[in-house]
C-alpha cells in the first residue's frame, strides 16, 4: 500500500465515523422469535443464514439481485458476514437485527445481504481485507461493511453494539447507519472516492506483494530464507505459556492454536538438515505450545477436540466454538508430535480429538460436519462450564470427584464470568504427575471414570446447535488427521473412517466432469468451487495413501490436482487464485498466501505436488512445484512469518534443487 492512499483511507474515515471495539459480556437477551414472518433467507441451505431467516430485516442472499436493487434504488449496501457457530454473530443478531427501529432504518436506506463465510469464503476473504485496512490490522466476526451498489467497500467493522452508550463507549449501530446514510446523501462524491481508493488498496494486495517484488523473488530461494522464518517465529513466541503473537503491550491478544506454525516447527525438527541447536530451539517451542495448549480450557478435557481460540494468554478461557478444521489440523499435530517425542500425553490428545469428531460432528454418511455453537440456550458456553452448586454436588456425590477437582482447579475461583468453572489443570498431566511422584498413565487412568461421568452428566443438558454443512476442504483437513492419526498411532479404525468419508466425498461432490463441490445441502450440490476444497481435500487423499499405499487415492489426487490446476492456476506469474475467473460479482480475483487458522491453499497444494512429483510424472515436466516456490518465496521474503507451512515446502524445494 502507497503512504499515499494509507493517508487518505484515514483521513476520510475519521471524518464521518470513529472507531468502534467490542465489549466482552455475554448477551442474556433470547434468540429471535421464530414466529416472525419468514424472508429471502428462508430458502437458503447455510444454517447461519437460517439463523437469520426471521428477522425484520430485509435480508438478500449473495447475488446479483440484491446489487441489482442497489443500482435500481440508488442505495448502500450493508453487508453483514458470520457463520453459524460465531458467538458475537449470535450477539448482534440478538440485539440489532431483531430490533424493528434498526431493522425499518435497514430496510429504508440500504439493500442487507447476509454471507456465511464458510459457503462464500471468495467474499469473506475481499470484504474482510477491507475491515483489516480501515481498523489497521484487526478483524473479525461479525464483519459488517457498507459498499457503493457496484460492490466497492467504502467504510467497515465488526460487531457494534445496538445503541451508543449499550456497551461502554462502543459507537452503536443506530448511529453508524445514520451516519452512513448522511455520509451517502450528502457526499456522495467523496464516499464514492473513498470506496474507489480501498478497492485499489484490495486490488494491490490480492497477492500479499507486488508484481515484481514476486518476479524477483528466485534469488531469495535458499536456506537462509527458512532460516528467516524460524527467527520470525521465535520473536512471536510466547515463552512462558507458548504459542504465537504475545507482546507485553498486547497483553490480553486473543490466542489461536495456529497449526501451520507447529506444523514448521516439526519439519524442522525432523528435517536433518537442521542444526542440532535449532532443533532444539524448535522442539522447545513446539512442546510448550502443545502443553500451554492443553493446560488450559481451551481443549475440552472432558469431552475432547478444541475450543476455536482462547481469549487468553494462559490458553485459560475459550470462546467455545469447536470447528472442524481446527480439530483435524490438531489431530496429525499431535499424533506427529507424538511419533517426534514420545510423549503418551499426546498421543491420548490426538485420540480424544478423533474420537470426538466421530461421536459428534460424523454425519450418517461418515463425512463430518462444520462445527458446534459456542452457545446453548442462549449462553456462551453454558454446555461445558459448571456452577458452584454442582460442583459441591459432585463432591458429595461422586468417588474420585476430589482428585479430578483438584487437578482441573475446581476448588479454586471460578475462572469464566466470575462465577462459573471451565475445567483447566493448568500444567500438563505430564508434569502434573510428575510432581506428584507418579506415572502419566496412572494419574490418567485415576481420572477418567470420573471424566466418563460428568460427560454423561453434559449429554443431558441442551446441545449447542451443530452446523450440518459438509464441506469439501474441511473434511479433506479431518480426513487427513484421521489417516496421519490412524498411520502414526495404529489405529485402522481412523483410517477406516477417513476412507469412508473420502469415498462419499468423491461419490457426492465430484462431478463427471472432475470438478469438485463446496459442499452439498438437500441432497443436491450447492455451491461453486474454491482452491481450498481442492488443495485440502487431496491432502486428506495422500493422507490416505500413505497411511494404506491403495493406489485409487493416489489416482485421485492425481485427477483432482489437474482440475486444480486448469481452474485455478496464474500463467502469468505462477501460484494459485482462490476463485475461478467465472466469479463475476467479485471486485477482485484474490490470492490468498497468508497460513492462519486454516492454512493457505497455495502452501497446502505444494505440499500436494512435492508428494505427487515423487509418486507421479504428471505434473514434474511443467514445473508447477518451482513456479509457486518462486511464488511463495515473495511472500515469505517481505513477511517470513506470513506463510511458515510453504515454508516447509520450500525447504523441501532447495533440498531437492
Amino acid at each position: 500500500m502507497t503512504s499515499f492512499y494509507n493517508a487518505l483511507i484515514i483521513t476520510t474515515l475519521t471524518t464521518f465515523l470513529t472507531c468502534v471495539c467490542h465489549g466482552q459480556e455475554t448477551s442474556k437477551q433470547e434468540a429471535a422469535d421464530e414466529a416472525r414472518p419468514a424472508n429471502r433467507l428462508a430458502g437458503e441451505s447455510s444454517l447461519y443464514l437460517l439463523q437469520h431467516a426471521h428477522n425484520p430485516v430485509d435480508w438478500y442472499p449473495w447475488g446479483e439481485e440484491a446489487f441489482e436493487k442497489a443500482k435500481r434504488e440508488n442505495k448502500m449496501v450493508f453487508l453483514s458476514v458470520g457463520y453459524a457457530a460465531c458467538h458475537w454473530c449470535h450477539v448482534m443478531e440478538r440485539e440489532s437485527f431483531v430490533d424493528p427501529e434498526i431493522a425499518a432504518l435497514l430496510n429504508d436506506r440500504f439493500v442487507c445481504i447476509k454471507v456465511d463465510r464458510e459457503q462464500r469464503p471468495d467474499v469473506d476473504q475481499i470484504y474482510m481485507l477491507a475491515v483489516q485496512i480501515v481498523s489497521r490490522g484487526n478483524g473479525g466476526w461479525p464483519m459488517s461493511v457498507f459498499l457503493t451498489p457496484d460492490g466497492k467497500p467504502f467504510w467497515a467493522g465488526t460487531y457494534f453494539p445496538a445503541r451508543t452508550g449499550d456497551r461502554g463507549q462502543a459507537t452503536g449501530f443506530m448511529s453508524v447507519l445514520k451516519q452512513i446514510d448522511e455520509a451517502w446523501t450528502t457526499q456522495r462524491d467523496a464516499v464514492q472516492a473513498q470506496a474507489d481508493a480501498l478497492t485499489l488498496m484490495i486490488k494491490a494486495n490480492r497477492s500479499g506483494v507486488a508484481e515484481e517484488e514476486s518476479e524477483a523473488a528466485a534469488s531469495a530461494l535458499n536456506r537462509n530464507l527458512i532460516d528467516r522464518v524460524a527467527e520470525a517465529l521465535k520473536e512471536q513466541f510466547d515463552p512462558v505459556y507458548g504459542g504465537f503473537g504475545y507482546s507485553e503491550t498486547q497483553p490480553n491478544r486473543p490466542k489461536f492454536p495456529e497449526p501451520s506454525n507447529l506444523y514448521f516447527l516439526m519439519d524442522r525438527i525432523e528435517r536433518e538438515s537442521t542444526s542440532e541447536e535449532e532443533r532444539e530451539a524448535s522442539l522447545k517451542m513446539l512442546t510448550r505450545t502443545l502443553d500451554g495448549m492443553i493446560s488450559g480450557a481451551m481443549f475440552d478435557h472432558i469431552g475432547g477436540g478444541f475450543h476455536r481460540y482462547s481469549v487468553d494468554r494462559q490458553w485459560q478461557i475459550p470462546h467455545f466454538e469447536k470447528m472442524l478444521y481446527d480439530n483435524g489440523q490438531l489431530a496429525s499435530v499431535y499424533a506427529r508430535a507424538y511419533k517426534i517425542t514420545k510423549r503418551q500425553e499426546y498421543r491420548d490428545v490426538a485420540i480424544a480429538i478423533c474420537d470426538f469428531v466421530l461421536r459428534e460432528l460424523k454425519s450418517d454418511d461418515a463425512t463430518f460436519y462444520s462445527s458446534l455453537d459456542a452457545d446453548s440456550e442462549g449462553e456462551e458456553g453454558k454446555f461445558y462450564r459448571w456452577s458452584k452448586e454442582e460442583i459441591e454436588a459432585l463432591e458429595k456425590s461422586l468417588s474420585g470427584f476430589g482428585e479430578f477437582a483438584s487437578v482441573y482447579q475446581l476448588r479454586e475461583k471460578p475462572n469464566f464470568e466470575g462465577e462459573f468453572f471451565a475445567p483447566e489443570p493448568k500444567r500438563s498431566l505430564t508434569e502434573i504427575a510428575k510432581q506428584k511422584g507418579q506415572s502419566y498413565e496412572g494419574l490418567r487412568d485415576s481420572l477418567q471414570s470420573v471424566k466418563d461421568e460428568l460427560r454423561s452428566i453434559r449429554e443431558r443438558r441442551e446441545r449447542p446447535l451443530r452446523d450440518e454443512k459438509v464441506l469439501a476442504a474441511w473434511n479433506g483437513l479431518m480426513i487427513a488427521g484421521l489417516a496421519d492419526s490412524g498411520r502414526l498411532l495404529d489405529r485402522p479404525d481412523y483410517v477406516d473412517a477417513a476412507q469412508k468419508a473420502a469415498d462419499f466425498i468423491l461419490a457426492k461432490l465430484a462431478a463427471d466432469d472432475g470438478v469438485l463441490r463446496r459442499d452439498y445441502a438437500a441432497d443436491a450440490k450447492k455451491l461453486e468451487e474454491y482452491l481450498d476444497d481442492y488443495a485440502f481435500f487431496v491432502s486428506g487423499l495422500i493422507a490416505l495413501h500413505r497411511a494404506t499405499g491403495d493406489a485409487k487415492w493416489i489416482d485421485a489426487a492425481e485427477s483432482l490436482t489437474e482440475k486444480q490446476i486448469e481452474l485455478f492456476w496464474d500463467e502469468k506469474v505462477g501460484g494459485f487464485f482462490f476463485t475461478t475467473a467465472e466469479q463475476s460479482l467479485l471486485i477482485v480475483r484474490m490470492k490468498n498466501p497468508n497460513d492462519g487458522a486454516l492454512p493457505a491453499g497455495a502452501s497446502v497444494a505444494g505440499e500436494n505436488l512435492l508428494y505427487l512429483n515423487k509418486h507421479s510424472k504428471m505434473f514434474a515436466e511443467h514445473d508447477y512445484l518451482g513456479k509457486l516456490a518462486v511464488a511463495a518465496a515473495a511472500v515469505v521474503k517481505q513477511n517470513p512469518a506470513a506463510a511458515p507451512r510453504m515454508a516447509a515446502v520450500l525447504a523441501d524445494y532447495i533440498e531437492l534443487e
